[in-house]
């Protein structure tokens, strides 16, 4: 070897180059392929036609196909467990109740730990649920309703969207205030839960978005709103729980998630483009034809209010006694 220094010096400068590269999945690049976000609920419920049209808004901002693909299941822990299953490359994400990591986890014991297994993207909305009944119902008030489960212990059903569902907790707690027995039908998303209701399966749906459509169209009559911090604009005849001297829970939202262990710079990006998507006007006039209040949070405010929320659903499944529905 006639100049082993500059042999070596050649290897060391290759060696450096090739540190300075980008591994692959943190190209500043990306995406360079389609991004597939898992709707916790069946095709036709409010959660997926809001996941369609933010991710229809998405795809403009980060320059590739975003898909929307549904499994429900378990009021979206099917979703979520899948989610945290996938690499945290930022190419599959998940549109999710946020009861899935506040709720559900406590009853279902779902393969996740919702504190370790997800990187929390955004909130873009706000679940307002109603108590709704079918328009022939003889029930006119909450009241009346709640006479008539009184005399009849056990054997008024009600359909939600699944079990550990907010609107499930909304009524449970309600139904305890109230001092009444319910039966709780549970469904995979609100669409069949409505149409539930619709076929008589059911005495009343606990409303979980897409309940409204049915109000509008004269099919429902909405007798309370639950989850509700103020009385709804488009409804403003219908009291809120509160209203009728009930305590009622904190609205429950619609929460983007990707796995955990997200790199910093695919975090960015994602965040920075659903940011773009969810504030866009083609979004915001989507939400409010489905009559979802917008409610943006980010990452760090998620993060930062997770602990006091599961504590908070934690003790009041205790007070419940719906602790016992966890396997």
């Amino acid at each position: 070897m006639r100049n082993p220094h500059r042999f070596f010096g050649k290897i060391m400068a290759l060696s450096l180059f090739l540190f300075l590269l980008p591994l692959p999945g943190f190209s500043q690049d990306f995406p360079t392929k389609p991004i597939t976000i898992y709707c916790g609920f069946s095709a036709g419920a409010t959660t997926d036609l809001t996941a369609r049209a933010l991710a229809e808004e998405a795809q403009k901002v980060m320059g590739v196909p975003v898909v929307v693909e549904n499994k429900a299941g378990g009021g979206s822990t099917v979703a979520a467990s899948l989610v945290a299953s996938k690499k945290p490359d930022g190419y599959t994400l998940g549109v999710v109740a946020s009861s899935a990591m506040d709720i559900r986890h406590l009853m279902l014991a779902p393969p996740y730990d919702p504190a370790k297994d997800f990187t929390f993207i955004l909130v873009y909305g706000n679940y307002i649920g109603g108590i709704c009944v079918l328009k022939e119902s003889p029930f006119m008030k909450l009241k009346d309703l709640e006479e008539h489960a009184r005399k009849n212990p056990g054997a008024v059903s009600y359909s939600s969207s699944g079990i550990g569902a907010n609107q499930q907790l909304a009524v449970d707690y309600w139904a305890k205030q109230a001092g009444l027995k319910l039966k709780h039908v549970p469904f995979k998303g609100g669409a069949p839960a409505s149409t539930a209701l619709i076929g008589k399966h059911v005495d009343f749906t606990a409303g979980a978005g897409i309940h409204l459509a049915y109000v509008k169209q004269g099919v429902f009559r909405m007798l309370v709103t639950t989850t509700a911090e103020q009385r709804d604009p488009e409804f403003p005849d219908v009291p809120t729980l509160k209203d009728l001297g009930y305590k009622d829970l904190p609205p429950q939202q619609y929460l983007l998630i990707a796995p955990q262990g997200l790199p910093d710079p695919i975090s960015k990006k994602l965040e920075e483009g659903f940011r773009k998507a969810a504030h866009s006007e083609g979004f915001r006039k989507a939400l409010k034809n489905l009559s979802v209040p917008f409610s943006f949070k980010d990452r760090s405010q998620l993060e930062a209010e997770f602990p006091a929320k599961y504590n908070f659903y934690k003790e009041l499944m205790k007070e419940l006694g719906l602790e016992k529905a966890k396997k």
